[in-house]
């Protein structure tokens, strides 16, 4: 047995305080889009949107003799889409034991519902992409999708895009990988993305406009020998604009952010505390040039620079 001549540290940390951090997940996002899209707060729960019919207006125009002056007027959709908004919910147990006697330093209750939030509003995220119903991905009008020209997201192909969205394109919206086989095709032919900052963070930017990172985007085909191929979206968002808004329902009990509510439900037998989290959200494309998408990016081409 080994002869100490001190307290050794083991022994010595069962008297020492701590340090400790609150929970991490590494699931959490910066949840970019969540953060530009415009939100539109709703009085009932669902958006009508009115659209012009395609009827042109006829006008005289440099009358130089005394002609009959057109009359017209501005037809209306009859059928206009309605959204209705989706709800995200979950319902958090927390036992009264745990949240009695091991709540210092940190609230287990605050920390149980910091950390289901979170998840929540990444699934809000990943349904305003990928939603079967509202979803931006899957609503992009067959008139606004493209096809790579080489796989590989080139300049060109990126222009392209821009040549859909070109009334004041707000961003683009790529998976993280698909952004970075943007910047090796730019590298090679040597035109390097400048980067500007938003919210404290670097981003690439193409003709002015910030490539935006979400991993919502997914990542499609991926098998062996192969990396898969994603999507990148150009975006124009605001109402006024006639682009994208996020849709959310104001003033809901319980309200903990715009469009989410956190409702203690009471403690059963057992001494559960249960907590009902609710998000109800959704999307609307005002016009179909507010969206285009580039379709088929391969994220896993390289180059060799020697």
């Amino acid at each position: 047995m080994a002869q100490h001549h001190a307290l050794g540290d083991l022994a010595a940390s069962r008297l020492a305080n701590v340090t400790k951090t609150p929970p991490q997940f590494d699931k959490i996002t910066p949840r970019w889009l969540v953060r530009l899209l415009d939100w539109k707060p709703l009085e009932a729960g669902i958006l009508r949107v009115n659209r012009v019919a395609d009827k042109p207006v006829e006008v005289a125009c440099a009358l130089k003799e005394e002609k009959t002056i057109p009359e017209t007027y501005v037809d209306y959709e009859e059928n206009p889409r309605e959204y209705t908004l989706s709800a995200i919910s979950t319902i958090l147990n927390v036992h009264t034991r745990a949240s009695d006697l091991f709540s210092n330093p940190f609230d287990q209750i605050k920390e149980q519902l910091r950390l289901t939030i979170e998840q929540v509003k990444e699934r809000q995220e990943d349904e305003l992409i990928n939603n079967s119903d509202y979803g931006l991905l899957l609503n992009v009008p067959k008139s606004q999708r493209i096809k790579t020209r080489k796989g590989a997201p080139t300049p060109d192909d990126l222009d392209e895009l821009i040549a859909k969205v070109w009334k004041e394109p707000s961003f683009f919206l790529a998976h993280p990988q698909a952004i970075a086989a943007f910047g090796r095709e730019c590298t090679r032919r040597g035109v390097p993305p400048p980067t500007v900052t938003l919210f404290g963070a670097p981003f690439l930017t193409w003709r002015g406009l910030p490539l935006v990172p979400c991993d919502k985007l997914h990542i499609k085909d991926a098998e062996k020998g192969h990396s898969g191929t994603s999507d990148i979206l150009l975006l124009r968002v605001g109402e006024k604009k006639q682009g994208i808004v996020g849709l959310f329902q104001p003033g809901l009990p319980g309200e903990q952010t715009p469009g989410l509510s956190v409702r203690f439900m009471g403690i059963n037998n057992k001494s559960l505390a249960s907590y009902l989290i609710s998000l109800y959200c959704s999307a609307a494309i005002l016009t179909d040039d507010a969206i285009a998408v580039l379709e088929n990016v391969e994220i896993g081409n390289y180059h060799d620079y020697k």
